[in-house]
């Protein structure tokens, strides 16, 4: 037991020189364990009756709708509020229009007030995600021939599964809320294995195929009809921290197919509508559009309509 009382001695100290304890005697963080209790009960929102045992009918949908709708939005403003507090200790929301006054103190009634805010905005958006969902779910019906259904997309596809957390992650990361956006994509991510930086910005009809391994970078822009196959990167030429306000990742157009394993890097990379990215290749420069980039005998083949 002496060498044990000296364990901790040990673990204490390094408590005192080097940190990483949970802000003690301040507002807590985020709750990984809330954060994931809060997109489940949004995944059952989102999909009635797809998730849950609890057999729906129109007698008693409208019941227990808004039932969740007020628990999920407790439980929201509480994680939120904690968001806000740790961004005003830091000075993480100067220059956001966040509603929340700058180095206002941990747990005011402004962080409160400011979540409050953030959260009725997301539940009144919360119709328009479905929307989206919606295109993506018929997107990967109509893209992938093994679909049998749309319940089946719903049910198992990893890559609809990754882009719903997406789409409700994003509302988050540009109302400015830390932490949380993050936190939904990894719990995401560590189930799917498709990592997507809430920041992202992807248009409708988006279908990620297999989806294992794919990386979407923070400053990615993403079109309408874009379909993605596994391992396919959308990354940064560099990774130096001080580009990190920059546009680092690609633009890919309207209408795009990138095939398996294909990396494409650079902020200012853009790929043309229409353009289809073959397996494995490695992109840093613009393609136009309509163009068909493949790899042919360890060659790289770029070829335009017409050509």
């Amino acid at each position: 037991m002496q060498r044990l009382n000296h364990s901790i001695e040990n673990l204490l100290e390094s408590y005192n020189s080097y940190g990483l304890v949970n802000h003690s005697g301040r507002v807590n963080l985020p709750s990984r364990e809330s954060i994931e209790d809060i997109l489940k009960g949004l995944d059952e929102l989102i999909f009635p009756g797809f998730r849950e045992d609890q057999v729906l009918n129109h007698d008693n949908l409208n019941l227990i709708t808004g039932e969740k709708v007020n628990h999920l939005a407790r439980e929201l403003i509480r994680e939120v509020e904690k968001s806000l507090a740790f961004a005003v200790r830091t000075g993480g929301l100067d220059g956001v229009d966040s509603g929340v006054p700058n180095h206002a103190p941990c747990g005011s009634e402004g962080c409160h007030a400011a979540a409050e805010l953030i959260v009725e905005s997301f539940f009144e958006e919360l119709p328009r995600i479905r929307e989206a969902l919606n295109l993506d779910m018929k997107a990967a019906f109509r893209e992938d021939p093994a679909a049998k259904s749309f319940e089946e997309v719903i049910l198992s596809y990893p890559g609809f599964q990754a882009i719903t957390v997406h789409r409700l992650a994003h509302f988050f990361w540009q109302a400015a809320v830390p932490l949380i956006p993050r936190m939904m994509s990894e719990l995401v991510h560590g189930r799917t294995g498709i990592d997507i930086h809430p920041g992202a910005g992807i248009g409708e009809s988006f279908f990620i195929d297999h989806g294992t391994g794919v990386v979407i970078g923070e400053t990615t822009i993403i079109g309408k009809n874009v379909k993605l196959y596994q391992g396919v990167t959308l990354g940064a030429l560099s990774v130096k921290k001080e580009e990190g306000n920059c546009k680092r990742h690609p633009t890919i157009e309207d209408d795009v197919t990138i095939y398996s394993n294909a990396t494409i890097l650079g902020g200012d990379t853009v790929i043309g509508r229409g353009s289809t990215i073959g397996g494995n290749v490695w992109l840093i420069s613009s393609v136009p559009a309509d163009t068909m980039v493949y790899t042919r005998t360890g060659e790289q083949v770029v070829k335009t309509r017409g050509t």
